[in-house]
């Protein structure tokens, strides 16, 4: 009796080491101690919560947990035997967690309520991969940056309230906590502003679009193509963003990239000229005037409405690809120049975002913009998204400046993901796969002081060539997951873990259904 009683503990721990080798969490914890025996967790399992601030946090699991599951969602209460058990401890890092499971059930302690959704995040995993014989373990963790950004862009092409929760469902996933959502450019003006309805009636439609590549076709669709969020489907997606602890910072682009302005409002412009709605893509010579007093009085009163839809600590102002062209002809933008003694259009741009950010200030907020902004010179205060390489960011950083770090040569998920490009559909260009998505220094050619500056990471879905969900998605996902890592694990990444933690977010997508490219897994390059 006694031998079988030992073959029989040799059988289960055996069990619980082949279950212990196949899990794995994404991001990298600090700390993930694997034990022996496991917790089983189904849709029974009580959620047990102190206090009222983790209910809408203990939720949001129940319901991912449900439609994995494929019943109803699992109860929230206040007591429970073999439960889950969600708490705070304000000695943590309000964004890192504690988790433990043992045979007494799951125990997760959170620094605040968004440290306990990123351990029911380590949880969901470890369910999935485990189909719910979640292993007994220890685990200790918390994010290297503070900003840990997904950018989409809804301009180009459109995408629907529906579409852009699960975007963020996907991110949060992946313990992303900054969705930075591109609200207007040249092909499209995607947010309702009330003092200016023309924005949304004239501004959000284009005639048609381009078929085929920017750089080389000239074919049309004869396609009207349009779209706009009205302010209260955006106060939803605001919400439902927070209840997953995403914060969702807009950008509405200035001076450049403002054809969906101009078409609507073309007293914006430098010549009152009326300018259509953009039906190609790149950079046009079109932008709004910096010498007109009512284009500050436009860009205040929607930043007005901005402010009122979006709580966000910081308003994205573009800022990028503007060509100064037409200031350069332009009386009102050389008058104004001379009046504010500015030398060159690059300081009247300057000029414009000072002006902006006093305002932003004004209203208890923080200006963030694309590195072009730094070309005649910004101020302390401002903010700077780093894309053209890194080379902005580490002289802002340099300098003092804030920085979110975005860098094309790493973060631009529009790219191709094989060299080849063999089996993808059409793509702006460049090759970005995972692997050199992971490989990303925040850091390089900083030292210890200047690292300070780099608030984070985030990676830039632009949409010229993306007008389906299941596209959008498969150029996210899986290179997402790898920068996750980048973003919440700087400090102790580990290229040789990559692909078996990878595999099993495999998993996670397939779950959720989420449409994800197979180049990575296929071992193509």
């Amino acid at each position: 009796m006694k031998k079988l009683l030992i073959l029989a503990l040799l059988a289960i721990q055996g069990i619980a080491g082949a279950i212990a080798a196949e899990v794995s969490i994404m991001p990298q914890p600090v700390k993930f101690e694997i034990q022996e025996g496991a917790f089983a967790i189904d849709a029974t399992t009580p959620i047990v919560i102190e206090g009222k601030e983790l209910q809408t946090t203990a939720k949001v699991f129940a319901a991912d947990m449900a439609e994995f599951f494929g019943s109803k969602a699992m109860k929230v209460c206040r007591k429970g035997n073999d439960a889950i058990s969600l708490s705070t401890d304000a000695t943590l890092a309000a964004e890192g967690y504690t988790m433990q499971v043992n045979a007494e059930g799951v125990k997760i302690v959170g620094g605040s309520a968004a440290g306990v959704f990123y351990g029911l995040q380590s949880l969901r995993q470890l369910i999935i991969q485990t189909n719910g014989e979640v292993p007994y373990c220890k685990i200790e963790d918390e994010p290297t940056f503070v900003y840990r950004g997904v950018h989409l862009d809804v301009c180009r092409h459109f995408f629907t309230v529906e579409e852009v929760k699960e975007y963020i469902d996907i991110i949060a996933a992946h313990k992303i906590n900054r969705f930075h959502f591109h609200l207007t450019d040249d092909q499209g003006w995607r947010i309702e502003i009330k003092r200016y309805p023309e924005l949304t009636k004239v501004g959000s439609v284009r005639t048609e679009t381009l078929i085929g590549h920017g750089g080389t076709s000239n074919e049309y669709d004869g396609t009207p193509y349009g779209g706009y969020y009205t302010q209260k489907q955006l106060r939803d997606i605001v919400k439902y963003a927070a209840e997953r602890h995403i914060v969702v910072i807009p950008e509405i682009e200035m001076p450049g990239h403002a054809r969906g302005a101009l078409a609507a409002l073309p007293w914006l412009g430098c010549t009152d000229d009326y300018i259509p709605v953009w039906t190609r893509w790149g950079v046009t010579q079109e932008i709004m005037c910096a010498g007109k007093e009512t284009t500050y009085e436009f860009l205040e009163n929607v930043l007005a409405e901005v402010i009122e839809i979006f709580p966000s600590e910081y308003i994205h102002i573009g800022g990028d690809e503007a060509p100064r062209n037409r200031w350069k002809e332009c009386p009102h933008c050389q008058e104004r120049m001379k009046a504010e003694g500015l030398l060159s259009e690059a300081e009247l741009q300057s000029y414009l975002v000072a002006r902006i950010e006093k305002y932003l200030h004004a209203h208890g907020r923080k200006m963030i913009g694309w590195d072009e902004i730094l070309e005649g010179g910004v101020t302390p205060t401002a903010t700077i998204m780093s894309w053209q390489g890194a080379r902005g960011g580490i002289n802002a950083a340099k300098k003092g400046n804030y920085v979110v770090m975005t860098p094309n040569s790493h973060l631009y998920f529009d790219f191709y993901q094989t060299e080849t490009k063999e089996g993808e559909p059409l793509a702006i260009g460049g090759y970005l796969p995972v692997e050199k998505v992971y490989q990303y220094n925040p850091y390089r050619k900083l030292n210890d002081d200047e690292k300070k500056y780099i608030l984070g990471v985030q990676c830039n879905l632009w949409t010229e060539y993306i007008g389906e969900f299941d596209h959008l998605t498969s150029m996210l996902l899986p290179r997402l997951a790898a920068l996750s890592d980048v973003q919440w694990a700087e400090n102790r990444r580990n290229e040789q873990t990559l692909r078996p933690r990878m595999e099993q977010m495999r998993k996670l997508y397939d779950a959720y259904g989420w449409n994800y490219a197979k180049f990575y897994y296929e071992g193509r390059k």
